[in-house]
């Protein structure tokens, strides 16, 4: 299993997206935008009634941005259209309109704490510590940073961006309202995701599309938001501190 995919298949109008990459499931451009595509089809799909999220492998769910492409951006528009990529998977999410369960079954880092905390209703194994690493090579979590302020809240998203060197372990995401629930193997998650995406598919469809409406209210601008917060880091990647910070990673 060394070649990056995403990947869905629908079953009993569950619907499960996955990604991978063989560099812990970091998420390069190419893939960031098969993923964004993937959500926006696939929530487009009368069949599909609940979406599952998750990625391949057992061990990290996802590393964040390829670091061999952020090494490589040399101009602001490189820059901004790199960091655009989690900006437009956050955006397909946040506009599918079923809901999105995610499945975390290891540590996840930067844009990856991002694509979790987009999900609607988010279950993780007790291996799921975050981690927020943007400040450590001189950017910041600004194109994530909305999505994870909404559900850690301003203070828990501030710790863990200016706490930039520490994972946090999977119970103090729980606290902080990004995971629902956290079991002790993934096959006890994998088990739950299952018997909680079968529940909803009992649901009226029209009323969990105007649920999600109500629970997204309020971001109805992320579209440009998140677009100027790609500026921002597209920017900063081309700083000084940032080139020499990279150098150490080459």
């Amino acid at each position: 299993m060394n070649e990056a995919y995403v990947k869905h298949n629908t079953q009993n109008a569950i619907a499960t997206i996955e990604f991978f990459h063989p560099a812990h499931n970091s998420l390069p451009g190419d893939l960031l935008a098969k993923l964004a595509n993937t959500i926006t089809e696939v929530g487009n799909d009368d069949k599909v009634k609940v979406i599952i999220l998750k990625s391949g492998g057992d061990r990290t769910f996802c590393a964040g941005a390829s670091f061999n492409e952020l090494i490589s951006i040399n101009d602001a528009e490189t820059g901004k259209i790199f960091f655009s990529g989690f900006a437009n998977v956050i955006n397909a999410m946040r506009k599918c309109p079923k809901f999105i369960i995610g499945r975390i079954q290891g540590k996840t880092v930067g844009g990856g704490v991002g694509v979790a905390s987009a999900t609607d209703y988010c279950m993780a194994t007790k291996f799921g510590a975050i981690k927020l690493s943007e400040l450590n090579v001189g950017i910041g979590p600004f194109v994530v940073g909305p999505a994870v302020e909404r559900k850690l809240g301003t203070s828990g998203f501030s710790q863990i961006a200016i706490d930039a060197n520490s994972f946090y372990d999977a119970e103090w995401a729980k606290q902080k309202g990004l995971y629902n629930q956290v079991y002790d193997s993934t096959e006890e998650m994998d088990e739950a995701v299952q018997k909680f995406a079968k529940n909803l598919c009992k649901y009226n469809p029209e009323a969990m599309k105007e649920m999600k409406k109500v629970f997204w209210s309020g971001t109805e601008d992320w579209d440009e938001l998140l677009a100027e917060r790609a500026v921002i880091s597209g920017r900063l990647v081309l700083s000084d501190f940032t080139k020499e910070t990279l150098k150490r990673f080459k």
